[in-house]
């Protein structure tokens, strides 16, 4: 009995077996059709998915009910996936949605999941990032920052983290989501910072990724989430990097796709939570060398297009503290970013203009090929195959498909090559902020946007 046990598997090998087999069956067939027929399969049906995110954005079938207290996370899914196909919604939809998040404001700050629903830091970076991706001054401008602001002040806590909502639970994501929306609307000082290095420190784990909370379990969502806010808060260096690079690395599953957990499924919404943070330790590092006892000027697999190695500014040191000039340099010509770029505070700015230092830290063209193959329906993306399409799934399938494709660009600004891009080249996607998920163009409008205001 024991042995036909073993033979078995348990539960959870057997779940591992059967997605292993719907991936590879899935693959064997399309390789083993004629060229022509092959790149079909490898396309992003852009009109597909446009269509089928505006239709959502206009209106959702009852099932939609139990989202009541999602409704921004809703449109910020939607709004951003079809940014990143490239395309927009009409001026009419533009005015609704503004409209609707506006009323989904409180009136002493923050934005909740529905009008008039209790504000709740998750909601709020939804409905931010939302407004930011639609951008334009009536967009930008319905943020109440100042009230933002004091919402932010009151889920501070003693540790360090934040509350998600008044009386609710202290973790990573409240302390990510109140630092990513107080930096994108530039009003990131000291007073929200403090001490919040000293809670994600306490949430790494001895495997490396990071936790929700101290003494749990580390887990890719969280991850991203403490190492953004970090990065963001300029106190990465603080944090384990060669051992939160191991961990991630590790998380690449047999199938292409990222697992969230050790020993967990495939998951297609990994692509993002786990692709941005190889991404984001790509641009630090400086600090991994400095944290494995390498020189400064030694780069970690990093080459040039030619494939010689060499150093970021031809031999000279780049620290991720400071930028050069050009580094620093507005978006468009003749403005200054902003007066926290100078107190150090603007680090979402300063960091996406560093040049990356390593190459991918993990397999993009089998990430690629999982996204496209495994999590691609007709119209949306799902999390694997035998799952349902969704639009969280299909926000963050596509924004781990952009990361797959820029991250062997050196600079953010610089178009990917066709060999990075799995399929045809109008395949690509616009490249997003690692640190926020906001498609690129949209995060610079807002931080000229917001140092004006």
């Amino acid at each position: 009995m024991a042995r036909e046990n073993l033979m078995k598997g348990t539960t959870s090998q057997e779940d591992q077996w059967m997605v292993q087999n719907q991936c590879f069956r899935l693959y064997d067939i399309v390789y083993r059709l004629p060229p022509h027929a092959q790149s079909i399969k490898f396309e992003v049906l852009r009109e597909n998915h446009i269509e089928y995110l505006t239709e959502s954005l206009k209106q959702l079938g009852r099932n939609f009910c139990v989202l009541d207290a999602n409704r921004p996370w809703l449109c910020y899914w939607i709004i951003q996936s079809i940014a990143l196909l490239g395309d927009c919604v009409d001026d009419k939809l533009e005015n609704g949605f503004i409209d609707f998040l506006s009323r989904c404001q409180d009136q002493d700050g923050g934005y909740g999941g529905g009008p008039g629903q209790m504000p709740h830091l998750a909601t709020t970076y939804a409905a931010v990032n939302a407004l930011i991706t639609v951008g334009g001054q009536n967009s930008l401008s319905s943020i109440n920052r100042e009230k933002l602001y004091d919402f932010l002040l009151r889920m501070k806590v003693a540790s360090g983290g934040f509350r998600m909502h008044d009386g609710g639970e202290v973790d990573v994501r409240a302390c990510y989501t109140a630092i990513s929306v107080a930096s994108v609307l530039n009003i990131l000082d000291d007073r929200l910072i403090q001490n919040v290095g000293d809670y994600i420190v306490s949430c790494q784990t001895y495997e490396g990724g990071i936790a929700g909370e101290p003494f749990s379990e580390a887990h890719g969502g969280h991850t991203f989430c403490g190492l953004a806010a970090m990065v963001l808060i300029n106190e990465a260096d603080r944090l384990n990097l060669p051992g939160l690079l191991n961990w991630v690395v590790f998380r690449q599953g047999i199938e292409g796709g990222f697992q969230g957990r050790t020993n967990k499924l495939v998951d297609g919404c990994y692509s993002f939570w786990q692709g941005a943070v190889a991404a984001i330790i790509q641009r630090l590092h400086v600090t991994v060398n400095k944290q494995l006892g390498l020189p400064d000027t030694f780069e970690l697999g990093c080459s040039t297009e030619s494939g010689n190695e060499s150093s970021d500014n031809d031999g000279e040191e780049v620290s991720e503290g400071s930028s050069s000039p050009a580094d620093i340099s507005e978006p468009t010509k003749g403005e200054s970013v902003s007066t926290s770029a100078a107190m150090g505070l603007n680090n979402g700015y300063d960091f996406i203009k560093r040049p990356t230092g390593m190459k991918p830290l993990f397999n993009s063209m089998a990430l690629q090929q999982y996204i496209l193959l495994c999590t691609q329906e007709e119209a949306g993306f799902r999390d694997k195959p035998g799952k349902r399409r969704d639009h969280y799934h299909t926000c963050y399938v596509l924004s781990g498909l952009s990361v797959c494709q820029h991250c062997n660009e050196r600079d953010a600004d610089s178009p990917p090559l066709s060999r990075d891009v799995m399929g045809p080249y109008s395949n690509m996607v616009e490249p997003v902020h690692p640190l926020h998920n906001i498609v690129l163009d949209k995060y610079y409008e807002a931080q000229m946007f917001f140092a004006r205001a």
